[in-house]
């Protein structure tokens, strides 16, 4: 079983940052890309940022320039630093990865996910 808890959402204004956390814990033997999506109610799930083991990372449109995914191999933990945030980025926000355990081959596990609301 592999858990992904993310932690970092609340309320900030527009102009604001957050810095929102992803831990991927369990019986993990590795992790290939991990990734930031977000929705709002009656729109579908899109993606924000990803990042590979390698470190090479991905952007929407919308975000990049504001955004920034990092991440520690070590702790099996994504990060997004949210900079400029606009209420337009007011979603709940889920974080993804690739794991392969001890016991299963390579599956998408996503976080329950953390809301960040931006007030204008």
């Amino acid at each position: 079983q592999v858990q992904l808890v993310e932690s970092g959402g609340g309320l900030v204004q527009t102009g604001g940052s957050l810095t929102l956390s992803c831990a991927a814990s369990g019986s993990i033997f590795s992790i290939n890309v991990m990734g930031w999506y977000r929705q709002t109610p009656g729109k579908q799930r899109e993606l924000v940022a990803k990042i590979t083991g390698e470190g090479r990372a991905n952007y929407a449109g919308s975000v990049k320039g504001r955004f920034t995914i990092s991440r520690d191999n070590v702790k099996n933990t994504v990060y997004l630093q949210m900079n400029s945030l606009k209420p337009e980025d007011t979603a709940v926000y889920y974080c993804n990865a690739y794991v392969s355990t001890t016991e299963r081959a390579g599956s998408i596990y996503w976080g329950k996910g953390t809301l960040v609301t931006v007030s204008s």
